[in-house]
């Protein structure tokens, strides 16, 4: 049980955190901190917070678990705001998608890794942000990564684990380094590609006939592209070594792709796309 759940960031992720372990009971008093006032009104008036502040101090004060929700680029920031208000006892996790530059951070602003302080990021989302598009079924089912250092107190992960799981979600652990190199694989370069794919066909000058005559594969493919924009700059930044990397080595795929159809090597291109169906196929079929 947690008694008070402070949230900073009330979105989409930290609201259906809060969702969640209301529909669990099992949390008490849930705070909310942000910025915009509408989204923190429309998050008490729908019941996923008790109360709010636009103070991140305010807000952890009494806290027993902590969840930083914010974009990447504001983390060092919050983490500073609320360094003198965290109770001894008070457990810190976060939804960040780099887990280097968050820990990155939290040396900076701490001068140590807290020992408190639980590294994570669930693997769940949509493409809609704030408040009204949070809800409690958001992590069921879907996997939740947790980077504990050296430094972690082994009764913050413990906690940190029971409240994912009492989401719903799958919990493992892994290394910084390695989180961040997978999920530049599997998360970030897709919606670089996504972004930069509409972006190019946007600037073509028949783009309007493009876009009107897109099947459902390029809708599907794109959704990813109406992410939040600024949320995506910050995690290009934070996590720019092993996201160039890939987007390198997949830009030598796209070129061995483009050779291949030039010179119409129907057995090249078969080659390739049956491997990726199989290996496709093989993660839908593993896919929880």
């Amino acid at each position: 049980m947690i008694e008070r759940l402070a949230i900073i960031g009330v979105g989409l992720i930290g609201g259906s955190l809060a969702r969640a372990l209301r529909a669990a009971n099992a949390v008490g008093e849930v705070v909310g901190c942000g910025r915009s006032l509408d989204n923190l009104e429309k998050a008490h008036e729908l019941g996923v917070i008790d109360r709010f502040t636009h103070d991140p101090g305010e807000a952890v004060a009494g806290a027993d678990m902590i969840f930083l929700a914010v974009p990447l680029g504001a983390m060092r920031t919050v983490m500073a705001a609320i360094r003198q208000r965290l109770d001894t006892a008070a457990v810190i996790t976060d939804g960040g998608s780099v887990k280097g530059s968050v820990v990155a951070d939290a040396l900076a602003v701490f001068g140590a890794m807290p020992p408190r302080l639980v590294p994570g990021h669930p693997i769940a989302g949509t493409e809609c942000s704030g408040v009204e598009a949070s809800f409690a079924e958001l992590y069921a089912q879907r996997r939740v990564i947790l980077t504990p250092l050296p430094e972690t107190d082994p009764d913050a992960l413990n906690r940190v684990t029971r409240m994912w799981e009492t989401c719903g979600a799958e919990v493992t652990t892994m290394a910084v380094a390695h989180h961040d190199e997978v999920l530049a694989a599997t998360s970030h370069l897709p919606h670089m590609l996504a972004f930069s794919l509409v972006d190019a066909l946007a600037q073509m000058r028949e783009n309007d006939e493009i876009f009107r005559y897109a099947a459902g594969g390029f809708r599907d493919f794109t959704r990813i592209a109406s992410s939040d924009p600024v949320m995506w700059r910050d995690i290009c930044i934070a996590n720019r070594e092993a996201l160039s990397a890939m987007l390198a080595r997949f830009g030598v795929e796209m070129t061995g792709l483009a050779e291949s159809i030039r010179r119409g090597d129907g057995v090249h291109l078969l080659e390739i796309f049956e491997r990726a169906k199989s290996a496709r196929d093989r993660y839908v079929d593993s896919a929880p």
